[in-house]
């Protein structure tokens, strides 16, 4: 299966220009600067964006009241110190929020450096919740493998495997069913949260499905709108494999749960042979529900070996 990484990354003037309605931005100073990484360090949600503290220098720095009435508190000589400081430690961007009017002083320093400053009159508060989440997903690790993501039984599920093992034809047979296609062939990927990897189509291919012996189907039009899916978050990953593939390679009866790992997250697994007669869709299916029982913390494979110990020793 093909898969290939990679962390975006988002500039200044990016996050001003996707944003500028939204939080009702305006540049107030730096437009020099507007190519500056938004997001050089870390990609944790807290570390992205926040109020004026430079023991964090790296991130987007938030300006508002509280630190108006701070600045005016501490004097000209200490508050002319905090902006060289602030200049020295090269954040991404100010935004001064709450409407407040900024600091002469950090206008004239962040000019001269080509510091962005941006100004909005939306809280402070509001302001760093919202690009917070904005950039967790604007510069999500992501990823593109092969294969067919569905939604079955409101799960996302990957379809993998070998060309040629009629991931499309079941992919096919779960739509006619009722399900839904997210993207055939190509899919992306993003961690958009510790625990959640969302799968989307890219554009070009969306809402099609190429069958073998048929070409592309438009599964909108066909099949309507309820047999697509905009996007899912990745649970549960079918994976084809030859007959003979499966001998060779996997136990019949896995002690263990199979995952697989995809962009640092281990993903719940199940391996299913292919051969003439078999149900494919229907093992999905089942696949699918033994999944979402696991989730919900039933273990069957545990409590079939609790009977068989249990009667071994009950025999000994």
């Amino acid at each position: 299966m093909g898969l290939y990484a990679w962390r975006m990354s988002v500039t200044v003037r990016t996050v001003f220009e996707q944003n500028r309605e939204a939080l009702q931005l305006a540049w107030l100073t730096g437009e020099a600067g507007a190519d500056r990484n938004a997001a050089p360090g870390s990609t944790e949600p807290a570390d992205l964006v926040g109020y004026l503290n430079l023991i964090h220098p790296n991130r987007i720095h938030v300006f508002g009241n509280a630190e108006l009435a701070y600045t005016a508190r501490i004097g000209t000589a200490r508050c002319a110190a905090l902006n060289e400081d602030l200049i020295c430690a090269r954040p991404p961007a100010v935004i001064v929020a709450d409407g407040v009017q900024p600091p002469a002083d950090l206008i004239g320093h962040a000019s001269a450096a080509g510091l962005p400053v941006l100004g909005t009159p939306l809280p402070a508060a509001r302001v760093i919740e919202f690009l917070r989440v904005y950039l967790s997903k604007a510069i999500a690790p992501t990823c593109t493998m092969h294969g067919v993501l569905m939604d079955v039984l409101g799960m996302g599920v990957l379809i993998s495997g070998e060309s040629g093992l009629g991931k499309s034809e079941l992919a096919l047979e779960l739509i006619s069913r009722g399900h839904g296609l997210v993207a055939d062939d190509v899919v992306e990927f993003a961690r958009i949260a510790p625990h959640a990897i969302e799968g989307r189509c890219p554009p070009l291919l969306r809402d099609l499905l190429e069958v073998r012996g048929l070409g592309l189907l438009d599964i909108r039009t066909i099949f309507g709108e309820t047999a697509v899916r905009r996007k899912m978050t990745l649970k549960l990953i079918v994976h084809l494999v030859r007959r003979s593939t499966m001998e060779d390679a996997y136990e019949r009866l896995p002690l263990e749960a199979l995952t697989e790992d995809v962009l640092g997250l281990a993903i719940p697994k199940v391996v299913i042979p292919v051969a003439a007669g078999r149900n494919l869709a229907v093992l999905t299916e089942a696949a699918v529900r033994s999944t979402i029982l696991q989730l919900r913390g039933f273990d069957t494979t545990g409590d079939f070996l609790a009977r068989q110990r249990k009667l071994i020793e009950s025999q000994a």
